[in-house]
């Protein structure tokens, strides 16, 4: 008989790509999870995986059952959830992943009052402008910025209406002078910042119904888009961010919007997962909880 244990095993192992890491993922001996791959290659008496002593690749049998197992996992989970589903309190692990900025300094406050509602929450959280792969890392759900392009994913919306804003401190502009057109940026300081080992030095705007694209330079880079909100802040240049994560600092005088004329790129914001059942009502509660708090934020943009 099939141990869900070894299913599960064998999810991780094709996820992370190695017996190793899903053993330490699951604070295992990497004996044991090849010795349940093994029994699950046994129980089904088909080759899942190929080895060799540097690679680990699942085989055409393997491909065929991956989304099967996935599956079978996510039916285990939303059956042991439909247990509590009539317990008004909530409860399990939330693993989520989200931007660096947004993350830190809009969603954290939010998220930790959320855990503090619901003390039976369990909550692995992961902060990168590395963009997370639902179907590979270890995570439930990830907050995600920008025009979702894969409908392979199952998305919730918490703020389709942000966009992207110029801003820079009074300072700056003091010291700089005030770009009064989209060519003139590109001779002004701007902070870049990496996304995906990418640098994201092509700004696009919204114009005549087509798209305007500036390229720009700065001496200042980072793998970090905090790092280049901060730096705006301290008048070290011009930002290119959504309005979330610089809507604090304008409404407090720390920055201002440039060119407020020229609106940026769309930037929505959702919560995306695998598979709608994996949605669950801790999942659920949280999004209605975030998607309240940011469509007022959002509400503040200027037109």
């Amino acid at each position: 008989m099939i141990r869900l244990e070894d299913v599960t095993l064998f999810v991780r192992a094709a996820a992370l790509g190695s017996f190793s890491n899903a053993a330490r993922e699951a604070d295992l001996l990497p004996g044991q999870v090849s010795a349940a791959v093994h029994r699950l290659e046994r129980d089904l008496d088909k080759r899942l995986f190929a080895r060799s002593t540097r690679s680990l690749r699942l085989t055409a049998e393997g491909e065929k059952y991956l989304p099967f197992a996935q599956e079978l996992l996510a039916v285990v989970q939303a059956g042991e959830e439909s247990l509590h589903s009539g317990n008004d309190e909530l409860q399990g692990e939330l693993k989520v992943a989200m931007p660096s900025d947004i993350g830190r300094n809009v969603l954290l406050p939010l998220i930790t009052r959320f855990c503090d509602q619901h003390p039976k929450i369990t909550l692995r959280l992961s902060l990168s402008d590395q963009v997370s792969d639902v179907f590979r890392d270890p995570i439930d759900v990830a907050i995600r910025y920008g025009v979702l392009d894969n409908s392979s994913y199952v998305a919730l919306p918490l703020a389709e209406n942000n966009r992207r804003v110029l801003a820079a401190s009074p300072a700056y502009f003091e010291k700089h002078g005030r770009p009064t057109s989209l060519d003139e940026v590109t001779q002004h300081h701007c902070l870049l910042f990496t996304m995906n080992s990418h640098v994201y030095d092509k700004w696009s705007f919204p114009e005549n119904g087509t798209r305007r694209q500036l390229t720009v330079k700065s001496r200042l880079l980072c793998d970090d888009a905090d790092v280049a909100r901060r730096w705006a802040v301290e008048g070290m240049g011009i930002v290119y961010k959504s309005w979330i994560d610089i809507s604090a600092d304008v409404q407090a005088g720390r920055l201002e919007m440039l060119l407020p004329e020229h609106p940026g790129e769309a930037a929505p914001l959702n919560l995306i997962c695998p598979h709608r059942k994996q949605f669950s009502p801790a999942i659920r509660q949280l999004h209605s909880t975030l998607r309240e708090h940011l469509t007022a934020i959002v509400d503040l943009l200027p037109c």
